[in-house]
């Protein structure tokens, strides 16, 4: 059975159609991206299986259960967390106290939370940033205090929103390092939108790509990296002259 299965997906805002008729299924365990040009229905593909917004069609399907009709915190319940591409941090809290909202999802006991928001900071490695409020921080670093945050509801997915985005190489591999850390050693499974191609490449299983709404491919990175349709949607033949077949592919290793 699958862990996460999308059925025949469509919403509509108004006279707007941004997803039509997607289809996709994961397993547990699995680390998917999800990429394709701006515009093209990512984000909101994300808020509809993560119960932000009400699909017009189509099912949702997490663990053996239907989510579909769920809104964001009863989904969030259900062991299902995301991140936004903009992180709003809590009013004037501090970084674990942001880290801790996530916790009360699990408990209401302050201690408990604080316990816990304490150990996903030291296990990403940010625990030296506690005290700091998240506006004060580096782009690359609030990138990791949103990923604590959801770390802190114990997702059993996780759904990574552009967490790349912005940052330069080095912070790009150090994001790579805490990804893998999260699905390789915590042991959950992640779905990823994702702009950066070398971090998609190196790192997932799977990639689904949308276009205008609609999914146009699907497959391993190695398959997509030298699709046709993906070429000329969003890659770009500048892409494939660069990174030439195989070598844009990188490693999992």
């Amino acid at each position: 059975m699958a862990f996460l299965e999308v059925h025949n997906l469509t919403k509509d805002f108004g006279g707007l159609r941004a997803n039509n008729d997607i289809s996709f299924s994961m397993a547990r365990g699995e680390l998917v991206s999800l990429i394709g040009p701006n515009g093209a229905g990512k984000t909101t593909l994300f808020n509809c299986i993560s119960g932000l917004h009400p699909v017009t069609s189509g099912r949702v399907i997490f663990n053996g259960e239907e989510i579909t009709k769920l809104n964001a915190h009863q989904v969030a319940r259900r062991g299902l967390a995301r991140t936004f591409q903009v992180y709003a941090a809590a009013g004037d809290l501090n970084v674990i106290e942001n880290v801790m909202v996530g916790c009360f999802m699990k408990t209401h006991l302050r201690s408990r939370a604080r316990a816990r928001a304490t150990e996903i900071l030291k296990d990403l490695n940010i625990d030296h940033l506690a005290d700091y409020l998240v506006s004060e921080l580096p782009v690359a670093a609030q990138k990791l205090v949103t990923m604590a945050t959801a770390i802190g509801s114990d997702p059993r997915l996780l759904m990574l929103d552009e967490v790349a985005a912005g940052l330069n190489p080095n912070e790009i591999e150090g994001i790579l390092a805490s990804i893998r850390h999260v699905h390789d050693d915590l042991g959950i499974t992640v779905m990823l939108i994702e702009h950066v191609m070398e971090l998609v490449m190196k790192i997932s299983h799977r990639v689904i790509v949308l276009d205008y709404g609609e999914k146009i491919a699907e497959g391993d990175p190695e398959t997509i990296a030298k699709d046709p349709g993906v070429i000329k949607a969003y890659l770009g033949e500048r892409y494939v002259r660069e990174h030439g077949g195989q070598q844009a592919v990188g490693s999992r290793e």
